[in-house]
């Protein structure tokens, strides 16, 4: 593992919530040197920061590091989807001929 892969993966893991889900993937081309990343659910939140702070302060430092180097250190963040934590059942009439229960929504008088 190259030292800006380590640096990167480093700073991450101090970052997350889940510092095991933190994967570091290093490719050189003629652009230069890029850093793909792959966080947990949920850390992407600490990893942007508010209004992008953090990331913008991390590629900062990587582009210092990348500097001495003489590469282009680029990062880019895979985020998972965040997935729904709870999905409510829709919403439907009884079946026709099915007479309504009471406590029913409509049944309340306001």
């Amino acid at each position: 593992m190259e030292k800006d892969q380590e640096l990167l993966e480093a700073i991450l893991k101090a970052i997350v919530y889940k510092p095991e889900e933190v994967k570091v993937e290093r490719k050189v081309d003629e652009m230069g040197v890029l850093l793909s990343v792959k966080l947990g659910e949920g850390d992407a939140g600490p990893v942007i920061g508010k209004e992008g702070g953090t990331i913008q302060a991390i590629r900062t430092v990587m582009r210092v590091v990348g500097a001495k180097g003489k590469a282009r250190i680029t990062i880019k963040l895979e985020v998972p989807e965040k997935k729904p934590s709870f999905t409510a059942p829709p919403l439907t009439s009884p079946p026709a001929g099915q007479k309504k229960e009471k406590g029913d929504l409509e049944d309340l008088k306001l």
